[in-house]
């Protein structure tokens, strides 16, 4: 099995999962996290955990073609440069996420985006 379907299948139940968690249930996501930004040391152990997988997804699979593959290269960068915001940047990261979480039907839509790219990355990665 190559790399992007292994990442495929990792990346698109997961996406797959929130999506939909956060299309239906978008005022239960919002409590938890105003939960998770009240809280700078949980910033900080996302930004491990969003860090490390990132940088292992670029340096395995920094590949930048104009097909599928290049959403787990994306989801890669974003992981990483996320986990860098968060382990560099707690209070920022706390006061953009709050402003975010204000206006709540951002939530909804975002949900949806995560589920399409879930369907995408399932799609290939189980059956394509």
């Amino acid at each position: 099995m190559n790399t992007s379907v292994f990442l495929a299948q990792m990346l698109g139940p997961l996406f797959l999962v929130m999506g939909v968690g956060m299309a239906l249930r978008p005022e239960q996501y919002r409590v938890m996290a105003g939960e998770f930004l009240a809280s700078r040391a949980l910033i900080f152990i996302a930004g491990l955990v969003a860090f490390v997988p990132g940088l292992a997804i670029v340096l395995t699979h920094n590949v930048w073609v104009a097909d599928w593959r290049v959403i787990v290269t994306v989801m890669g960068w974003l992981g990483l440069v996320g986990g860098v915001f968060r382990l560099l940047f707690p209070q920022q990261v706390q006061s953009v996420g709050m402003a975010m979480l204000a206006h709540t039907a951002w939530l909804r839509g975002a949900g949806l985006v995560v589920v399409a790219l879930g369907a995408v990355l399932a799609y290939f990665g189980f059956l394509g």
